[in-house]
């Protein structure tokens, strides 16, 4: 058995000239998982390439991947994802992995721009304000969850009612009214940090919900378990086929 024709010119369209030293130390390894990965995994649905490397982007944050994080910028860039929103992904998962987490991969992304040729800063993408992020975030609470998260924010104890308010103005109003991804790409990564990371899987059953809610339906939230499974392996894919088997069923 060999890598395949089709892995071959995947893998030069991903990374040109790449040459991996794995293929010297550990052949029959890296001849499998390649023809997995980029033939198998690939051809399995008709996924565009944009949305596949968005995707793993962000489960490649969830799970911790660095260094093959580090690979897939610049693949990713080479399919048609932007830097802005490149950026916006990993700007996104701090609200789900914390800064601890992330702060690395802000490093690694700036650095493989830069060697792109990207001239850094990036045009802002913010559109609130301090003033009005409680109220923008809210509306999108509402926009992807439904009406009955209106008031959610002064609701529970009141020794803990602060982070209902902080997921409403911090990680809606501050992220997902961010210009460079619409919803349903938010809702798609929010999936991706969540399956990837593992342990989340009542907040993954709720945002299987939210993604099928605004129109990423059952099947493509499949197709988006499937990409990511070469990258965060077969129990958190499980897990994650689990959580949207159970979303679609109280959907129904």
């Amino acid at each position: 058995m060999a890598i395949t024709e089709f892995s071959k010119r995947y893998l030069e369209k991903m990374i040109p000239g790449y040459s991996s030293k794995l293929s010297e130390t550990d052949p029959e390894f890296i001849e499998r998982f390649t023809n997995f990965a980029f033939d198998e995994v690939v051809n399995q649905d008709a996924l565009d390439g944009r949305t596949r490397f968005m995707a793993i982007l962000a489960a490649l944050l969830g799970c911790q991947g660095l260094d093959m994080f580090k690979v897939m910028v610049p693949a990713a860039l080479r399919f048609g994802v932007t830097p802005v929103e490149i950026k916006e992904i990993v700007y996104q998962s701090v609200a789900y992995l914390g800064i601890g987490r992330v702060y690395p991969f802000l490093d690694a992304v700036n650095a493989c721009l830069i060697s792109e040729g990207v001239l850094l800063p990036l045009e802002g993408q913010a559109e609130t304000t301090m003033e009005n992020r409680l109220e923008a975030g809210v509306q999108v609470q509402v926009d992807i969850f439904g009406e009955g998260m209106r008031g959610f924010y002064r609701s529970g104890p009141e020794e803990s009612r602060h982070i209902n308010r902080w997921l409403a103005d911090n990680c809606f109003g501050d992220y997902y009214t961010r210009k460079g991804l619409d919803y349903q790409q938010r809702e798609m990564i929010t999936f991706c940090f969540l399956a990837a990371q593992g342990g989340c899987e009542p907040q993954l059953t709720s945002h299987a919900a939210a993604n099928m809610r605004i129109g990423n339906d059952k099947a493509f939230l499949i197709s988006i378990i499937s990409q990511c499974l070469p990258y965060i392996g077969y129990p958190r894919s499980l897990n994650a086929l689990r959580c949207v088997n159970d979303a679609a069923e109280k959907e129904a």
